[in-house]
């Protein structure tokens, strides 16, 4: 039987996609690349239009003529009435993803596991080693979706690093809902500890954060952030620039500490790289204080945001709070945008000149190479004969390019 899968989302929704994809290939399947017998839809909630995507996704597969589509993920657990079909081929899937993978594999033959874990084609693994959060900020409704925090076993993530790195991924992307909270429950390891074990292991080029609080941007992590095989990079949320609204959603911090915590990770990475998430539009958000957004992210010369107008979403505190005009929200978010565009051309024009070394994502059928540089800078290489996906390539950085600087392999 075949079956395809595919994610909406964060890193974490992508990681759990990966599961589904090894379990049912490990018990006898065949994936396509779209329009299998099956198709599995790992959906998002963190917005009201990620909702809507993950309903257009379970809609455009049954278009495409799947024989049934298997809904999992968070979404699931918060709107699964929206999820629901009459269509007797779509399953919604509210079981945690292990238990989601299990299940479907179950239903559709795949009891048993045929053979070790088949390679996956990607070039950077994700290994999600916590799961979880119980910071409780106003707007989010993640702690409803996935629980409290709770993290895996220090030797459980290092034999599955092992593993990814016999399949062959030169890259290990540590992931999870709220990476700080990591805390080995056999014994004292915290994420600095398991970054440095994982950067230790044999094999590995390098080892990336996929997302970190500025809570927890503390100072034995920014040591460990120091190793050589560590990825000089950290995607740290900003949400806003205002203090006032970062009180309102019950963030941990004010604008200054996240400054200071950022000056301090510099201090210790030469060079980092610093990309983040701002929400536009929340309730407190007037004109000024939108204002003092726009001014925080250039002072700390993000290279890139992810910016998400304001939802709101049930359950939480601001659930019946929304006075800020959808319009006045969508400026707002494309100014950010185009904010975001320019910091991240004038990054990599002050890199111009500079070597690097690129893993290579994709190939495109001219040759040219698409990848990232170990600090997550987006290139496009120039065709070059006899590199392929998952190579690790010397390139020099030519020019800053429109979305991706523009290399040239040495």
């Amino acid at each position: 039987m075949s079956f395809s899968v595919e994610f909406l989302g964060c890193k974490i929704s992508q990681t759990d996609a990966q599961g589904v994809r090894e379990r049912l290939l490990a018990g006898g399947l065949e994936e396509t690349a779209e329009g299998g017998a099956v198709h599995v839809v790992n959906t998002c909630c963190v917005t009201g239009e990620a909702v809507a995507k993950s309903r257009k996704a379970v809609r455009a597969a049954l278009r495409r003529g799947a024989g049934h589509v298997y809904v999992t993920g968070c979404a699931t657990r918060l709107a699964a009435h929206a999820l629901d079909a009459a269509d007797a081929r779509v399953t919604v899937v509210r079981e945690a993803i292990d238990e989601a993978a299990e299940r479907i594999a179950r239903e559709l033959g795949a009891t048993a596991c045929v053979g070790p874990a088949p390679h996956l084609e990607r070039t950077r693994a994700f290994v999600k080693v916590q799961d979880g959060c119980t910071f409780g900020c106003s707007f989010c409704v993640i702690p409803r979706v996935r629980g409290a925090s709770r993290s895996r076993a220090l030797r459980a993530v290092l034999d599955e690093a092992r593993r990814r790195i016999a399949q062959g991924h030169r890259e290990l992307v540590v992931t999870g809902v709220n990476l700080g909270l990591y805390r080995d429950p056999e014994g004292r390891a915290r994420l600095p500890e398991l970054v440095v074990a994982l950067a230790e292991l044999e094999g590995i080029a390098r080892v990336r954060l996929s997302s970190i609080e500025v809570n927890h941007l503390s100072r034995p992590l920014c040591e460990a952030l120091a190793h050589p095989r560590v990825c000089p990079h950290l995607h740290v949320p900003l949400q806003s620039g205002d203090d006032a609204v970062l009180q309102a959603m019950r963030r941990r911090y004010d604008v200054a500490t996240y400054a200071r915590r950022i000056a301090q990770a510099r201090a210790a990475v030469p060079g980092l790289n610093l990309t983040g998430d701002v929400i536009v539009g929340f309730p407190r958000e007037d004109g000024a204080a939108f204002e003092r957004t726009v001014a925080t992210v250039e002072e700390l010369a993000f290279s890139r945001l992810h910016v998400f107008p304001y939802s709101p979403r049930p359950g939480t505190l601001t659930e019946g709070d929304d006075p800020v005009p959808a319009a006045v929200k969508r400026r707002r978010a494309e100014r950010l945008r185009a904010l975001s565009d320019r910091l991240g051309r004038e990054r990599r024009a002050a890199l111009v000149g500079r070597r690097d070394r690129v893993l290579v994502e994709r190939v495109d059928a001219d040759g040219g190479l698409h990848g990232y540089g170990a600090d997550y800078t987006a290139y496009a290489v120039r065709a070059h004969a006899g590199v392929g996906a998952g190579d690790l390539v010397e390139v020099v950085l030519e020019a800053p390019g429109e979305l991706a600087a523009v290399g040239r392999v040495l």
